[in-house]
């Protein structure tokens, strides 16, 4: 996927859940491997099989694969319909890609199955020697205001109409954003935020009445 790196004796591997938080986690693998001059992967894993994944999983998937291709990073894995323990996959993938150095959030933790049966830390430890771990301190702010004020997130659309942006959840030609939409809770109408991926980053505007509130910034995000 990417150029020869000067180093093959160190290499990096990202594991990633889904959040707002995954973005970063990528960032800060990249700059460790720019600096290393090694080879860098991504990983996330889900019991689920691909193809029952929801709009809000299917967008972050689709993003990291965006920035993976953007970073040139060599491989972003997802092993998906896996029902093995997450730390067992984790440690098949260091193994298979000869990993030294793995990068997880903090808060991230939570996600895994493995912390109702004690340290997810510990059981990686347990699973993989000879690693080094990076564990990144990384903010839920973000995270625990959606889950706070708003619904869960679905598939949506953003189409032109005159100099106004509105939110559609069929796809049609006119669509020119596709992201996901964040529903204020205890509101009868289209009210809410709508989180979109341009220019290899993450947007978000809100909604107001079906509407895009401030539709100018819209076109600041196509710059």
């Amino acid at each position: 996927m990417g150029k020869v790196k000067g180093r093959m004796d160190e290499a990096i591997l990202v594991c990633v859940y889904y959040g707002p938080n995954g973005e970063r986690l990528i960032r800060r693998g990249h700059k460790m491997a720019s600096i290393m001059d090694c080879p860098i992967y991504i990983l996330t894993v889900d019991p689920l099989p691909f193809d029952e994944f929801d709009a809000e999983k299917s967008d972050y998937v689709e993003r990291w694969q965006a920035l993976a291709e953007e970073l040139d990073i060599e491989e972003f894995i997802v092993r998906d319909n896996e029902k093995r323990p997450s730390a067992k996959v984790i440690a098949e993938v260091a193994h298979e890609r000869n990993i030294t150095q793995i990068i997880i959030g903090q808060t991230a933790q939570s996600r895994w199955e493995e912390i109702t049966k004690g340290s997810f830390m510990n059981v990686l430890l347990r699973e993989i020697t000879f690693v080094d771990f990076h564990v990144v301190s990384v903010d839920r702010s973000i995270k625990d205001e959606i889950e706070g004020m708003f619904e869960k997130g679905v598939r949506a659309y953003l189409v032109k109409e005159g100099e106004d942006y509105r939110i559609k959840f069929t796809l049609s030609k006119e669509a020119c954003h596709r992201g996901i939409f964040f529903k204020e809770i205890g509101t009868d109408f289209n009210n809410g935020i709508f989180k979109f991926f341009s220019n290899h980053k993450m947007c978000q505007v809100h909604i107001t009445d079906d509407l895009v509130a401030n539709p100018s910034l819209i076109q600041e995000n196509k710059k």
